[in-house]
């Protein structure tokens, strides 16, 4: 008979998720993935100025505001038929960028390093050995056997003060714990160093956006006027600092990140063949754009659908097609006016809460009926994953160069098979090599820029139909990007000059959201399936694989009775969505 196991909260991630599962005979056997926090942005963008909204619908996350602020004036832009300037274009490039390698190095370091990684077994390490290790696969400054020692130390305080501090709760001494203490050591020095650069390049943000976080943005481009000559525009100065937090990034990025991911890799290589998402579906709606953002082949992430893990096709998205996506509800805490087994296209979505479960604290879902606060999404009719490992498949099954080298390269370095990337392994090992990319990329769009403005163009927005009295009575639009957790899209009905409906499905929902009418798992529930557990009293294998999609929820609720009476509320530092 099996076993139930719940993990609630699940932790060292953005937001509130809960995961059930079933253990027989050491393996998990089912699995519900449930979100027990409230959305209903959409709701809050009713009625509306649609250029404002950007404003608003960022707030979803407080991590992600970046590419929800993007998908939103995009979906504007398209509703309009605007169009913006190219150096626009390079600017979000550039946020975009700058956002998703930040959010990758964090996720490695700082939320999912620790399923690998034992601190306790830093106090065993060798110094010098580590320092060995670190010159053998970098040229990374920081690697003498002083500077180990010295993290060495510190990690030794924290032990015997009894308080582990940043490091604690963690599965210390757990049997599929694989690291030998130099290579403890080596990640756990470069965790420490990963939160003081990680606020750095979040400065390109405040520099083109304005502010971190929640930058700025306009429909029609950005907010931010390139005046070389004016302090308080973009000027020489500031824009020498982008190259500056650029260049550092791919430097951090080639000497550290992808040399710690290899090295801790080559040892969970058996981790190649434990999370598969078994439907083996992957989607990837583009984006950054080197021409324009209409122009899907100039995208740097290509757009497709990979079906049944044939690498041999990929086939097109069109998401103005009203066939191609829907959410189903029938699992879902909310209402349909057509009921609870059909699906919407977003264009006609709804967001009607009917929350009718549990109330923690509470023993077990009751999983045949509604279980969970996200919708499920379906492109035509098939559960997808997306994030970093749908992308860089789709760019390698597409043949593109630089997405062939560098996965060729990892496969060789860890002697593994192309199979070994449709794994809990490959979608951590995704995520790093997609960084190295981002890095290169972020400097192509960054000289680009400069050279646009050395030859006189300084435009950043378009006026272009920004009177609303130029509106179509009706008009609709879709905005899409990829985030770093994966594909983004934002809806939208313009009527009468103000939004007559708002939908947003972002990455989390296409990979966590429970299961649909026709009883098919999304990403989470079918990657667990199969999953060996040591010890399901410290089920550190279902965080694995959960922590290697990077999850994101909601991050705070409040609720409001219809007098406007706080009837509950709950707060973490946690962010949702994405």
């Amino acid at each position: 008979m099996a076993n139930r196991i719940v993990i609630d909260p699940i932790t060292r991630i953005e937001g509130h998720l809960r995961i059930e599962a079933e253990i027989e005979n050491g393996k998990v056997v089912n699995a519900y993935s449930s979100s027990t926090m409230i959305r209903g942005m959409e709701k809050i963008v009713e009625g509306r100025d649609p250029r404002d909204v950007w404003a608003f619908v960022q707030r979803t996350c407080g991590v992600c505001t970046t590419v929800h602020a993007i998908a939103s004036v995009r979906s504007v832009e398209d509703a309009l038929g605007i169009v913006i300037p190219p150096n626009a274009e390079i600017a979000r490039n550039l946020l975009t960028t700058a956002h998703a390698i930040q959010d990758h190095v964090v996720h490695f370091y700082h939320l999912h390093a620790l399923d690998w990684v034992d601190v306790t077994k830093v106090l065993s390490a060798d110094p010098k050995a580590t320092s060995e290790l670190a010159q053998s696969i970098s040229k990374w400054h920081k690697s003498s056997p002083g500077y180990f020692s010295d993290v060495k130390k510190r990690i030794k305080k924290f032990v015997e003060s009894g308080q582990l501090g940043i490091f604690a709760n963690g599965y210390w001494g757990h049997s599929a714990m694989k690291l030998p203490p130099e290579v403890n050591l080596l990640a756990v020095a470069h965790y420490l160093e990963a939160l003081e650069w990680q606020k750095e390049i979040v400065k390109v943000h405040t520099i083109l956006g304005g502010k971190n976080p929640h930058p700025h943005f306009l429909v029609g481009g950005m907010a931010s006027a390139i005046n070389l000559d004016d302090a308080g525009g973009l000027n020489t100065e500031r824009l020498a600092y982008v190259g500056k937090l650029l260049k550092d990034a791919h430097k951090f990025v080639n000497e550290v990140y992808i040399p710690d991911l290899l090295a801790i890799a080559s040892f969970y290589k058996d981790w190649g063949a434990i999370g598969n998402n078994k439907f083996n579906n992957y989607l990837s709606f583009g984006d950054l754009p080197t021409d324009n953002y209409r122009n899907p082949s100039s995208f740097k992430w290509p757009q497709g659908v990979i079906l049944d893990g044939d690498l041999s096709k990929v086939h097109p998205v069109d998401l103005t097609k009203t066939d191609e996506i829907k959410e189903f509800i029938n699992k879902s805490w909310y209402n349909y006016a057509g009921g609870k087994t059909k699906g919407l296209h977003p264009w006609e979505g709804e967001t009607d809460i009917n929350y009718t479960g549990p109330k923690p604290p509470f023993t077990e879902l009751d999983v045949n009926k509604e279980y969970s606060f996200l919708k499920t999404p379906r492109w035509q009719g098939k559960p997808m994953e997306v994030g970093p490992l749908s992308r860089m498949l789709i760019g390698y099954a597409k043949g593109i160069p630089e997405y062939k080298e560098i996965v060729d390269f990892a496969l060789k370095t860890l002697d593994v098979p192309v199979s070994a990337l449709l794994s809990t392994l490959g979608r951590t090992a995704a995520r790093g090599l997609e960084s190295k990319l981002l890095a290169d990329w972020s400097l192509e769009f960054y000289d680009k820029l400069i050279s646009n403005i050395k030859n006189g163009d300084t435009r950043m927005a378009s006026t272009e139909k920004w009177d609303p009295a130029t509106w179509e009575k009706t008009s609709k639009g879709v905005g899409y990007m990829e985030a770093p957790r994966g594909g983004l899209a934002h809806w939208i009905v313009i009527k009468d000059g103000k939004t007559a409906n708002y939908q947003m499905v972002v990455p989390t929902t296409w990979n966590a959201s429970p299961r649909d009418p026709e009883g098919q798992m999304s990403a989470y529930e079918s990657s667990l399936i199969g999953t060996p557990i040591a010890d399901p009293e410290n089920p550190l294998e279902i965080l694995r694989t959960i922590h290697s999609f990077d999850p994101c929820l909601a991050c705070a609720v409040h609720l409001y009775d219809e007098h406007g009476k706080n009837i509950s509320q709950i707060q973490t530092g946690g962010v949702c969505g994405i």
